[in-house]
């Protein structure tokens, strides 16, 4: 193999020293524009590439951004991750994506890992509502963002969607169809996420002169298609269905909507289904999804766009808690027909 081509030998190329080969690349202004022609002919030439990581790490910034998030696996964060890339792009970042695993050893290696490499910035997700080691960050000038997750905190940028209304919007429509007895397929309980969506839902009963106890949860132990179809199963061997299900994300209800069509139970005469986040494969499903969306590329973009800022102007950045209102999207999965909402769920199982 052969050795990478250095700025000393396009030096030796153009007849000229390292350093004019260096101003070239750095400032183009401070050089003649004959030489400058003459430099970058032997960039050309020879195939000259940079060496970018060692340039910044001798200016001591890197135009790099982590992305740390639980699932890339999960549509909503490939999104989301779309999103944040846009947006860096645009203002000349890279960005470096890691995948928890939803688990907190990995994350905190990772945040490690980014730390090490001297990032701009970082956005994140954390796994659990609790704690995450973003102080370590911070102590070294490495601005972080949250991501998908509201905070408190003064001293940082969030950027998260009101998952409690979103939730309330779920079961609302779920009642307004006429649906009696709803379950909630929720994720883990220390996902914060889930656990606001669950809120809502119980809100929506509050509201609508329901005992919020009346609704049942099912809890998966991952947020995922095979767990939604494993729920899906539970629910359809027992004697009387319920009417309606709501599932924190679209990735559970896709595989409940396999459970129920496997199993021969029409969708939404025997079995209404909402899930949430309104992910591309939810119009597209055997039977379309209604869903609560989220604006998933705006979720990165705006990010993105929130940590660039800090770093740009440390000293000017006011810390800002962004928070996207969530919107319901009706298709079939919930659209019961009339007599069947008229009469209140009656017919259901």
């Amino acid at each position: 193999m052969k050795p990478a081509i250095s700025i000393r030998d396009v030096a030796i190329r153009a007849e000229v020293s390292v350093g004019t080969v260096s101003n070239v690349l750095n400032r183009p202004d401070v050089v003649a524009a004959a030489t400058r022609e003459r430099v970058l002919a032997a960039i050309d030439d020879l195939g000259y590439v940079r060496n970018e990581p060692a340039r910044q790490l001798r200016s001591g910034t890197a135009r790099t951004i982590g992305l740390v998030v639980p699932d890339v696996g999960n549509p909503f964060f490939t999104d989301v991750a779309r999103g944040v890339e846009a947006a860096a792009s645009a203002a000349g970042h890279a960005v470096i994506l890691c995948n928890s695993d939803e688990s907190v050893a990995r994350e905190r290696g990772h945040v490690e890992l980014l730390a090490s490499q001297r990032v701009h910035g970082v956005l994140i997700t954390p796994v659990q509502a609790g704690p995450v080691p973003l102080r370590q960050l911070q102590d070294r000038g490495i601005s972080v963002v949250l991501l998908d997750h509201p905070t408190a905190e003064e001293d940082l940028c969030s950027v998260a969607v009101d998952d409690r209304h979103g939730g309330e919007l779920a079961v609302t429509h779920l009642l307004a169809e006429g649906c009696e007895r709803i379950v909630m397929v929720n994720g883990p309980a220390g996902i914060h996420q889930a656990a606001e969506r669950h809120r809502g839902a119980r809100d929506a009963l509050r509201l609508a002169g329901r005992a919020p106890d009346v609704l049942e949860v099912l809890t998966a132990p991952a947020l995922n298609v095979s767990c939604g179809l494993r729920a899906g199963e539970q629910l359809l061997a027992r004697a009387v269905l319920p009417d309606a299900v709501f599932c924190a994300n679209d990735l559970l209800a896709l595989g409940l909507l396999q459970a129920t069509v496997r199993a021969g139970v029409r969708v939404p005469e025997d079995l209404a289904i909402v899930g949430y986040d309104d992910i591309d494969f939810a119009a597209a499903a055997a039977v379309p999804l209604t869903s609560v969306r989220q604006p998933r590329h705006e979720i990165g973009r705006t990010a993105a766009s929130l940590v660039i800022a800090e770093t740009q102007s440390p000293e000017e950045h006011v810390h800002r808690h962004v928070v996207f209102t969530p919107e319901l999207v009706v298709r079939e999965s919930s659209r019961r027909p009339r007599r069947v909402r008229s009469a209140g769920g009656a017919a259901a199982g």
